[in-house]
């Protein structure tokens, strides 16, 4: 039960990654931008605390050549 501390909605997600709940919620619809899992608990949204984390370790660069979205 010590996971269930770390479960954001997606208004707290959101400040944790500095981007908007509308934004994580277009995500979740279509597919396409953040692509971060998400719980489905009840009729609420949730992100674990440590797959934000993975997200934010998968997307640090210390030079754009490293980004795979460089041009």
């Amino acid at each position: 039960m010590e996971e269930l501390k770390h479960l954001f909605n997606p208004k707290e997600a959101g400040e944790y990654l500095d981007l908007s709940p509308k934004t994580l919620a277009n995500s979740r619809s279509t597919g396409v931008g953040v692509n971060i899992s998400y719980l489905k608990v009840g009729g609420s949204i949730k992100y674990r605390k440590s797959d934000l984390d993975d997200y934010l370790i998968n997307h640090t660069f210390s030079h754009t050549g490293e980004s795979k979205w460089a041009t």
